[in-house]
């Protein structure tokens, strides 16, 4: 399971409009790489793969996980900080074992 935060969810939905996939959701990613051997990958999708996990947030988000990288993210929630000084995703990742200071690569 993945959980989509509110904030996430209402980031999810204006960036798939902005980016021409209104119907569309963000495509999450593992690949190896980044400081900490892991780091997450992003793109904006019209429609999930046949293969891919499809997780549902709230106002109607939606986010695709290919099967190989959802065994990184199982059980982590997505959330988006508003603040001024770090926007940004944030993965509350319990299977990570450690991340880098940045957020965006972590260790398994």
């Amino acid at each position: 399971m993945l959980q989509i935060s509110e904030n996430a969810a209402r980031l999810i939905k204006k960036m798939t409009a902005r980016n021409g996939v209104p119907g569309g959701g963000l495509r999450i990613g593992i690949k190896a790489g980044g400081c900490s051997g892991l780091s997450y990958t992003f793109a904006w999708e019209a429609a999930p793969r046949d293969t891919d996990h499809v997780f549902d947030g709230p106002e109607g988000a939606k986010v695709f996980v290919d099967r190989k990288s959802y065994q990184f993210i199982k059980g982590t929630t997505l959330d988006y900080d508003t603040s001024l000084v770090s926007k940004g995703f944030i993965f509350n990742n319990p299977n990570a074992k450690s991340s880098c200071g940045c957020g965006t690569s972590f260790s398994v």
